[in-house]
């Protein structure tokens, strides 16, 4: 897929929509050949997905292996959108918190009060943290008014080419 059509589906509001979400899911194949997919908190910097994770997450190794990820970002209402984005995982082990981990979790409800309480929290706990960061290759921006799976999109030209026939 040509960087220009990724950018052009991205730039979409309903894709800008659901970057804008807290929480994706990560799809990668695990050190045993099985696939995972995991929840996971994120951020979009405009040009890449970035995730934080505990430097010893079992994905970690995983990713390291084979670095090829999709992911999953929807909407839990009818009709749902879904932004489904492939690309590969580059591993960045940085001392400290990250500020896009600070960042990504500012949109969960929490008072004043509560947010002081667990970015201590997460302070006291990690010393370090390693940045998942996926520039995308491939995009797919499903809303079931404009643009539909591929699959659904072979049944309607099947069915009216039938109708035509």
């Amino acid at each position: 897929m040509r960087a220009s059509e990724i950018t052009e589906i991205l730039d979409r509001p309903i894709s800008q929509e659901l970057l804008a979400r807290d929480v994706l899911r990560l799809a990668y194949v695990a050190k045993d050949g099985t696939p995972r997919n995991v929840p996971i908190a994120f951020t979009w910097n405009g040009a890449e997905i970035v995730m934080c994770t505990t430097k010893n997450a079992p994905k970690l190794p995983a990713l390291r292996e084979n670095p090829t990820v999709a992911l999953t970002i929807d909407t839990e209402v009818h009709p749902p959108k879904i932004l489904l984005i492939r690309g590969r995982a580059e591993l960045d082990a940085v001392d400290g918190i990250p500020e896009e981990y600070l960042r990504m979790n500012g949109s969960y409800e929490m008072t004043s009060e509560q947010r002081v309480e667990w970015e201590a929290e997460v302070r006291s706990l990690y010393d370090g943290m390693v940045r998942i960061v996926v520039t995308p290759t491939w995009v797919k921006l499903i809303d079931f008014e404009t643009t539909l799976p591929s699959a659904v999109e072979e049944l309607v030209k099947r069915r009216a080419e039938r109708e035509n026939a």
